[in-house]
């Protein structure tokens, strides 16, 4: 695949996933609540999620999504359920760090994988931007198999490299807050963020 065209997918994904949504924002609840790796974790599921829907538009499925488009929308409250759900966990969990962070690493990662996976799924943007702009920036029908390798190598590095910027910067946020009245504050603003988040993907 030609640089340019590669170049110029990777500054459109990096906006896209840069900006405000759903997305990055259950990642930094995530993170406020558990941590660097509780993010991390999350952001997995994401990408995942991405590499699902690039995967309908290079192989032309993206008629087939819209036929079943009942099946998505059962995602997206799934999704979101699953996001308030963590947030009531982050509202009424404990104030002491260690015993928070002993929870956190407790969880099930293929849960919460699981968790950013069906939020991408009924995520708004990231429909438009595979199955919309992404159209509009490269010619799909000529994508070859080491094209489509080399636009999952990139989704990968660039959707990472995002989280990653988000998921520290809350992290570090939790980590300068540790007595159990600023924990408990933390939590419940995380817990709102995640809430917030769920309500987004549902009034989309």
């Amino acid at each position: 695949m030609p640089i340019l065209t590669l170049v110029f997918y990777t500054g459109a994904l990096a906006v896209a996933a840069a900006s405000p949504g759903p997305g990055m924002t259950a990642v930094v609840a995530r993170a406020l609540g558990g941590g660097f790796r509780a993010g991390m974790t999350f952001i997995v599921g994401i990408v995942f999620g991405d590499l699902f829907y690039l995967t309908l538009a290079i192989f032309g499925l993206a008629s087939l999504a819209q036929e079943f488009n009942l099946a998505f929308l059962v995602i997206r409250y799934v999704g979101a359920a699953y996001l308030l759900y963590l947030a009531y966990k982050l509202w009424t969990s404990r104030a002491d760090p260690a015993e928070v962070a002993a929870k956190v690493r407790s969880e099930s990662a293929w849960r919460t994988v699981l968790g950013g996976f069906t939020l991408t799924l009924g995520n708004p943007k990231t429909i438009v931007f595979y199955m919309a702009l992404l159209p509009s920036l490269m010619p799909i029908e000529t994508i070859t198999l080491t094209g489509y390798l080399e636009l999952i190598g990139v989704s990968i590095a660039t959707l990472t490299a995002v989280g990653v910027v988000y998921a520290a910067a809350a992290a570090g946020a939790r980590e300068f807050f540790r007595s159990p009245r600023a924990m408990r504050r933390l939590n419940r603003t995380a817990g709102a963020m995640m809430a917030g988040a769920a309500a987004a993907v549902v009034a989309r």
